[in-house]
């Protein structure tokens, strides 16, 4: 999964619409990560279609989804993945080795 994908994912643990996960996932990184309307929209047809995420409702030609239970197995062996990953880079991040 990449990153941008994972922050996409993780954006849907609360009930958002797209342009909600646009500036959702800018905030999270800080400005590093800025999502283009092609990618957002992208992205959520294949999680919707692949059934991670759900669509729910929609209000003023916005569309709002949230994760499925099947997204949030997904996010969380990506988080354990991660968390590898950290942990066996340790020290490069802080220029310890």
């Amino acid at each position: 999964m990449t990153e941008t994908a994972a922050y996409i994912l993780f954006s849907f643990m609360e009930v958002r619409h797209g342009y909600d996960v646009i500036q959702h996932v800018e905030k999270l990184t800080n400005g590093r990560i800025k999502l283009g309307a092609g990618t957002m929209y992208g992205t959520i047809t294949k999680l919707e279609r692949d059934g991670i995420i759900q669509f729910l409702h929609e209000d003023q030609k916005r569309k709002y989804y949230q994760i499925t239970d099947i997204g949030r197995y997904i996010l969380q062996q990506e988080a354990r993945r991660i968390k590898e990953l950290y942990d066996n880079l340790g020290g490069l991040a802080w220029g310890e080795q």
